[in-house]
């Protein structure tokens, strides 16, 4: 999977090794949240850019059923930010994880939790 060259517009970030991994794998649909193409991904950095201009936001994936996203942001280490995107400045925050792993396995948990109760 092809993502955005983030160094274009935050030069010295380097995305986390673990997220790498997984676009490297091709690991992108997990029914509810889906890791964005390149092209999606430089689309929404624009909009999180303009809505949210004190905020240095990198997303990588978007929930399917609402406005969510899941972003890395500049000078927060590996943490994943989950924002609400356009939501009015300041109240754009759902969620912070400590690194991708742990939004990860949510993600992945909440799909099998869907799975399980449509069996």
């Amino acid at each position: 999977m092809e993502i955005f060259n983030v160094q274009e517009l935050y030069e010295g970030y380097d995305y986390p090794g673990e997220f790498l991994k997984i676009a490297d794998l091709n690991l992108v649909n997990f029914d509810f949240w889906y890791l964005m193409p390149e092209e999606q991904m430089e689309w929404r950095i624009t909009g999180l850019k303009n809505r949210y201009p004190e905020r240095k936001l990198i997303p990588f994936a978007r929930r399917d059923d609402c406005d969510d996203i899941a972003c890395f942001e500049v000078g927060k280490g590996n943490k994943v930010q989950i924002i609400h995107d356009f939501a009015s400045a300041g109240y754009e925050q759902r969620k912070e994880y400590d690194c991708f792993w742990d939004w990860f396995k949510d993600a992945i948990e909440e799909m099998i939790r869907e799975d399980e109760s449509n069996g």
